[in-house]
């Protein structure tokens, strides 16, 4: 991996449709946002910040979400995702997570990624079978 600097953001954004209500994927029975989207958001802006760092068949996987949902967002309301890197330790890096809709925050929290090889990783992940 490139030099990486400690306070890179990066950013995710939708609108609220069908396909992301609690409902529709299995996280609940309303028809607002989901909780599992939001942190897909979430992971999406995280990746953002550092893609632009990563050298050949370096990629990142999520190993660690600690997040709060704290407002609901109905269908049709834009939400943005919005990450920035607090730190690296070794090919660990943290980042510091939060999601907003229009009308104001809805979520924060600290996200973990880990720096693999991409064949290797899944070249593990498959000997499972």
């Amino acid at each position: 991996m490139k030099d990486i600097t400690i306070g890179l953001t990066g950013t995710s954004e939708l609108t609220v449709s069908e396909n992301e209500l609690a409902k529709n994927v299995g996280s609940g029975s309303l028809e607002v946002f989901a909780t599992p989207v939001m942190i897909m958001l979430m992971e999406k802006a995280a990746c953002s910040c550092i893609t632009e760092y990563l050298e050949g068949d370096e990629t990142t996987v999520g190993t660690e979400m600690n997040v709060k949902h704290t407002s609901a967002t109905p269908k049709n309301m834009k939400v943005c995702a919005e990450a920035e890197l607090l730190e690296v330790n070794g090919r660990e890096l943290i980042f510091s997570v939060k999601a907003y809709d229009e009308a104001g925050d809805i979520g924060s929290g600290i996200h973990k990624r880990f720096l693999v090889y991409g064949d290797k990783f899944i070249q593990k992940t498959y000997s499972k079978i």
